[in-house]
């Protein structure tokens, strides 16, 4: 009893795991129903290894366990399931090198899980032939245009025109994948999603089909199957912009670009998560980027659309014959094609490949030992390329990693560098200290030099005044004209000295305090002296002592621009130092 309830708790505990795992991702912060379901529905296919095998895998397990010849309505219980997943996985190890090998195991007991949990949430034990195939060959890896045809060929009759009720068939069973994932209110099942699809066509051929499935945007209930391929093309595309958000300076992933606010622009994980600043609103238009483009790759793309030499309205899948094409199971595969000229180049390829295979198979023993060692040499050099391609690529994601720490490390502050050279910042404060005290000394001569010119000018006023009436006295003139009565001029000046109790009566000699002493002796020796030199010679003093000052003030001036000269090339081999890391970083992830 005690094991038997241990078992049944681990079996519950396994069925929950992915569902927990999904949920420690927080894939619900994403504010847009389709980018979250897109990214449940990826991180389910990546953790079940389900990305490692396309739909061409599919239909060959399918094939080598009967399914081929079942009604789609037929059940399968789950341990015929589990047999198809581990013929799927186990053909997969076979095919990858020794070096990237997947657990099996762990994989057959995730995705047997998911498939119970999301087909048989009643507890049946069983599930339509239908039901798998449509979610295998919607959950597994390749290419988007091989899972819509062979989707095609499940839904279509004999004529290669879709059934109607088959194409509703297939929605209710592939839109339960959202529903798994807790995304059924946005992508649930309901009776009207057939006509959403297509609206207005009523014979729908494999051209048509792949238009309205491959369009953009697709049909709003397959809208997040699109988007699920684009985010496995974008994983590892590498954008050298910075988010106008987050100021991350480079991007992973998708780049949405606003349409109404010029040069803004956010990374995946800001758009999703709905992050907005400045000008910009989450209601602006975005442009979704999946790669980048270099300014002159973009010149050159506008150059050859506006001269014509690129194609306008190009139809975004290849145009494929009308004639119906059988359903691509593989099983009457022989050396002999039926009317190969109904099938394009690809399907001729994989069909031969197949024959090839199952021909050797049944005829090993037939086989010259030649054509044996030539396959067994070609799989040999493939694995040995693909292994080296791999492990160069591992070096090369060591090496970005490598470069992002240094570069992180470098652009850090650190106290060594916060103390580098305190003799040269001590030095430098010490000249800026000067140079701010020169400053002061040099504005305080300039306004006692304009105030001397301005007493100066007075001066020469009034001499010139004294000289007017001793020459007025000498020739007999009014007695008016009387030293004193010149004095009652005042001199449009400010004094230092002066009071503010004077009046205009004061002599020459009382306007004079405060003035140096050249101008004192001229006016007071008894005989007149040529008061223009000694003003002149105060004059000349007042400009060599600026001169000097000035000179003082000029190499003071010099030596900090030399230090800041100094400390500018310092920055600039950091920035040349952080620029060449950046190109390195970029061309390794271009490589």
């Amino acid at each position: 009893m005690i094991e038997e309830g241990s078992k049944s708790c681990k079996a519950m505990v396994e069925k929950r795991q992915l569902f927990m795992e999904m949920r420690a991702q927080n894939f619900d912060v994403i504010r847009l129903s389709t980018y979250r379901t897109a990214c449940k529905l990826r991180f389910v296919q990546k953790r079940c290894n389900l990305h490692l095998v396309d739909v061409w895998n599919m239909i060959e397990a399918f094939r080598d366990n009967g399914l081929s010849t079942l009604d789609h309505n037929a059940e399968i219980n789950v341990s015929r399931l589990e047999t198809i997943l581990s013929s799927i996985f186990y053909q997969l190890n076979k095919r990858l090198p020794t070096t990237h090998q997947i657990n099996v195991e762990q994989s057959i007991g995730l995705l047997l899980n998911f498939i119970v949990a999301t087909y048989d949430s009643e507890g049946h034990g069983k599930l339509t032939v239908f039901a798998m195939k449509a979610m295998l060959a919607t959950m597994c890896g390749g290419k988007i245009l091989d899972k819509i045809r062979y989707i095609f060929s499940q839904i279509s009759d004999s004529n290669g025109v879709m059934v109607f009720a088959k194409f509703d068939q297939f929605l209710r069973e592939v839109l339960k994948l959202p529903t798994a994932v807790f995304e059924g209110p946005s992508f649930g099942y309901n009776e009207h999603s057939v006509r959403t699809c297509f609206p207005q066509q009523k014979k729908i051929l494999l051209n048509t089909f792949l238009d309205v499935l491959m369009a953009d945007p697709p049909p709003q209930c397959l809208v997040w199957l699109p988007l699920m391929h684009r985010l496995a093309n974008v994983e590892n595309v590498f954008h050298p912009v910075e988010c106008s958000y987050c100021r991350s300076e480079s991007m992973m992933g998708f780049r949405y670009r606003c349409q109404q606010c010029h040069g803004y622009q956010l990374c995946q994980s800001c758009f999703w998560r709905g992050h907005a600043s400045g000008p910009h609103s989450n209601q602006h238009q975005m442009k979704e980027h999946s790669s980048w483009k270099s300014p002159a790759k973009k010149l050159s793309h506008a150059i050859s659309k506006s001269l014509g030499c690129m194609p306008i309205g190009e139809s975004p899948h290849p145009v494929f014959p009308e004639a119906a094409e059988r359903p691509q199971d593989l099983v009457h595969t022989t050396n002999t094609l039926e009317s190969p000229s109904r099938l394009d180049e690809e399907h001729r390829l994989i069909a031969r490949y197949a024959a090839r295979l199952a021909a050797e198979a049944s005829n090993s023993t037939q086989c010259p030992p030649s054509d044996l060692s030539f396959n067994f040499d070609a799989n040999k050099q493939q694995r040995q390329l693909i292994a080296e391609l791999e492990n160069k690529n591992r070096e090369i994601l060591q090496e970005i990693q490598r470069l992002r720490l240094e570069h992180e490390q470098a652009s850090q502050p650190t106290p060594e560098k916060a103390q580098q050279n305190p003799t040269l910042l001590a030095e430098l404060r010490l000249l800026r200290h000067r140079k701010d005290e020169l400053e002061r000394r040099m504005s305080a001569l300039q306004e006692s030099r304009r105030e001397l010119m301005v007493q100066l000018e007075g001066l020469m006023r009034l001499l010139k005044q004294d000289e007017e009436q001793k020459q007025a006295v000498q020739t007999g003139g009014s007695p008016h004209s009387s030293p004193g009565h010149s004095a009652s001029c005042t001199m449009p000046m400010p004094i230092r000295s002066t009071s503010a109790g004077s009046t205009p009566t004061h002599t020459p000699q009382d306007c004079l305090a405060g003035v140096g002493d050249d101008v004192l002796d001229a006016f007071s020796q008894g005989v007149p002296r040529n008061l223009r030199n000694d003003l002149l010679v105060a004059a000349d003093s007042i400009t060599n002592t600026m001169s000097s000052l000035v000179k003082e003030l000029h190499s003071v001036d010099d030596g900090l621009e030399e230090e800041e000269e100094n400390m500018r090339n310092g920055r600039e081999k950091e920035e040349r130092k952080s620029y060449r890391f950046d190109m390195r970083l970029s061309q390794s992830k271009r490589i």
